[in-house]
């Protein structure tokens, strides 16, 4: 029990806190250490016991949204760090602590990709590698990924924890090797931390992008405001406007605005079918007051009325090049922004939309994954939310303007650097984890098969 309450005040502390984010080594640590509990439904319990420690504190905000349906979610959540201690008990139980340390990785990697991009009710917020802040993070994002990143965490956890177990016994390789691996990986991390934020960026073109935060605005609102901040910010060719401005496509009153103004204009509304559902639409405003481009929302939020998912995903080929158009929940899924990334998008617009009524802690939440996806692809990101958290974050994912929460009314502006650098390309675990999905599989599979084996096996003295 107090390994598994110091592992969920680790991950507590550790998210919540960046100077304490290395926490995230004691939370993983003391997963591993837990693998040795006296039988499986012990192992699973504990493990579910510690995923509603964690997720339901840090996802509060679903019983606001779903009532007394949030336990069950919580509950789906913690189910996968449960599993992940089932098996990692099975493979100390039938292999030995040596197969328990090297499958670790594999085993995370396995099944956090699977719970957090492949399955209906998949949710990507609060994985381990999510838990250290880009600034740290960020150097190893671009080939690691963020499911690398946990997966090489969990590693380093389960060797500090296995030199803990082994102690000072002869012959035991663990503790100098873990004791250095933990000391280069902290130098590593001050050192990051202590390297200016200001980097001059390579050369590059792009267009100024702006944004105002509003929230479900009546349409008189909407030129309004537009008319408002481009007076202030007249070198503004792009404007974004959030996730469902609009209850429909573009009104000609704002096409209108566009070609008065002669700007760009990317906003969300609602595109609807012939069956009477709709597509959740980010629509593309040239400034001729035309419809240039529009891109659907891949991945709608689950139980809610946010359209079916798109038909397919393209870039837009804008002026200064081929730009992704992510609609809000679609920039936390990995397999979304991958295929925008492969179809040479060199940037990405997201107009978003979490409601005020959710809370300051779900939009802090949402806006982590800006700089996370922005260090992964090597690509700037411009999110446009209608209440906060907006960002313009730049290529290696540090902040470099960013909107308050509610903030309505607010407005955000800076130059988005599509830029003369390298192709953006997809990290290892993109590679990886399918893989690592497949052993997980198998590794169930074989720890199945041996404990059915063990129970057929009569008992000595039977």
């Amino acid at each position: 029990m107090l390994l598994a309450g110091l592992a969920v005040a680790a991950f507590h502390l550790g998210f919540l806190y960046a100077s304490l984010s290395w926490l995230v080594l004691v939370w993983l640590g003391c997963l591993f250490a837990l693998r040795r509990t006296a039988c499986w439904r012990g192992a699973f319990y504990t493990g579910l016991a510690i995923g509603l420690g964690i997720y339901g504190p840090q996802l509060d905000f679903f019983w606001s949204l779903f009532g007394p349906a949030a336990v069950a979610l919580w509950l789906v959540l913690a189910f996968w760090l449960a599993l992940f201690l089932l098996l990692l008990h099975g493979v100390e139980r039938y292999r030995g602590s040596r197969w328990a340390l090297a499958l670790a990785p594999v085993l995370w990697l396995g099944i956090e990709f699977f719970r957090s991009e492949l399955y209906y009710l998949r949710f990507s917020w609060l994985t381990a590698g999510s838990v250290l802040p880009t600034l740290v993070s960020g150097p190893f994002l671009p080939w690691l990924g963020v499911y690398g990143l946990g997966a090489a965490l969990m590693g380093l956890a389960a060797l500090g924890a296995r030199a803990f177990e082994t102690g000072g016994a002869s012959g035991t390789w663990c503790r100098p090797v873990a004791i250095a691996v933990v000391l280069g990986v902290l130098a590593f991390c001050v050192f990051v931390w202590r390297v200016p934020r200001l980097i001059p960026l390579p050369p590059g073109s792009g267009p100024v992008v702006g944004g105002v935060q509003l929230e479900l605005p009546r349409l008189a609102e909407v030129p309004e405001a537009l008319n408002r901040v481009r007076i202030q910010r007249p070198e503004v060719a792009v404007w974004v406007l959030s996730e469902y401005t609009f209850d429909g496509p573009v009104p000609e009153e704002v096409l209108a605005w566009c070609r008065e103004k002669q700007r760009w204009l990317v906003a969300g509304g609602r595109e609807s079918l012939d069956d009477g559902r709709f597509f959740n639409t980010a629509f593309v405003v040239s400034p001729n007051g035309e419809v240039a481009f529009k891109q659907a929302k891949s991945v709608p939020i689950q139980f809610f009325n946010d359209g079916v998912p798109a038909l397919g995903q393209r870039v837009w080929n804008s002026p200064w090049g081929r730009i992704g158009i992510c609609i809000c929940y679609d920039l936390s899924y990995t397999r979304v922004v991958d295929r925008l990334v492969r179809q040479g998008a060199r940037a990405l617009i997201v107009p978003a939309m979490d409601t005020i009524a959710w809370g300051a802690h779900q939009h802090h939440l949402n806006a982590r994954m800006t700089p996370i996806r922005a260090a992964e692809y090597r690509l700037p990101i411009f999110r446009l939310a209608s209440s906060g958290i907006s960002q313009l974050v730049d290529r290696h994912g540090r902040t470099e303007a960013e909107l308050p929460f509610p903030g309505q009314g607010e407005m955000i502006s800076g130059k988005l650097f599509l830029g003369a650098w390298p192709q953006p390309s997809l990290p290892l675990d993109r590679h990886l984890a399918p893989v690592a999905v497949l052993a997980t599989g198998l590794i169930m599979l074989a720890l199945g098969w041996q404990q059915h084996r063990a129970r057929r096996q009569p008992t000595s003295g039977s």
